[in-house]
């Protein structure tokens, strides 16, 4: 049970990309719980509409389309949508991603750039389709990161170069929006438990050695996640802008990279 308001964000209206699952869906239900109105989007209709199931189940008000983030043209479509139903846009969460294991000599240039194509083109797309709804009232984006690119992470080139460009985009965002009050961020999760990220990237094996280089000793929740989401969509965060929240239990400061892991 989340400790903030219940109608910390009520009246706004959010969207998020790659609602239907894993973080995306969980910060979809987060922001529901605290009173705002939000609009999901992802490839798969079904996923789509399960999240907004439950979100509906429990008294929230959920908009669920089907979009690529790869297309600017979907995405027009969806902050069309979104315009029509409740004539606003407050809050833009970025969590639509793509990745898997790679070693960057067999990686194919077409499995480069479709981790970029969704992970930073897609988060680019998703702004500027999302710029003359939140350029009304000034808004808050944030862009879901991670944290493989402050030390090198073996079999991670195109991920890391995506989320790397993620916190580049972030940064020049917030200085060039700023001025129309909106708040650009990112927030960087590190390991989190039951993600469809986490079953491809750390199979059980490996999850024990993980665990143990992580300062805190476990892996986060998507409710961990949503939470620190919270904060930065809420006027709690009112002066932070241009700012990446590393939320990964510390992971980060050991230097642990999957090489090390994979090799003991």
């Amino acid at each position: 049970m989340s400790s903030f308001r219940r109608d910390l964000l009520a009246g706004q209206v959010a969207l998020v990309t790659g609602g239907g699952s894993g973080i995306g869906a969980g910060i979809a239900e987060a922001l529901a719980a605290h009173g705002a109105l939000v609009a999901i989007c992802g490839r798969t209709q079904a996923r789509l509409d399960a999240v907004a199931q439950c979100i509906e189940a429990v008294g929230g008000h959920c908009l669920a389309l089907a979009a690529d983030v790869r297309k600017p043209e979907a995405l027009a479509a969806v902050v069309a949508a979104i315009d029509a139903r409740w004539g606003r846009l407050d809050v833009l969460i970025n969590a639509a991603a793509g990745n898997f294991l790679a070693p960057a000599a067999t990686l194919s240039p077409n499995g480069f750039g479709t981790v970029v194509d969704i992970d930073l083109k897609g988060t680019f797309n998703a702004c500027k389709a999302a710029l003359p709804l939140l350029e009304r009232r000034g808004g808050v984006v944030v862009n879901v990161s991670a944290t493989m690119h402050y030390a090198g992470t073996p079999l991670q080139v195109h991920a890391a170069s995506a989320k790397a460009g993620i916190d580049a985009l972030t940064r020049t965002l917030a200085v060039e929006w700023g001025p129309a009050q909106i708040r650009v961020n990112a927030i960087a999760p590190g390991p989190i438990a039951g993600t469809e990220g986490m079953e491809r990237l750390a199979p059980p094996a490996m999850r024990a050695k993980l665990t143990a280089q992580i300062p805190l000793r476990r892996f986060g929740t998507v409710a961990e996640i949503g939470e620190a989401v919270l904060f930065m969509a809420s006027p709690a965060s009112a002066y932070m802008t241009g700012a990446v929240l590393v939320v990964d239990g510390g992971q980060w400061l050991t230097g642990t990279n999957l090489q090390m892991l994979m090799s003991e």
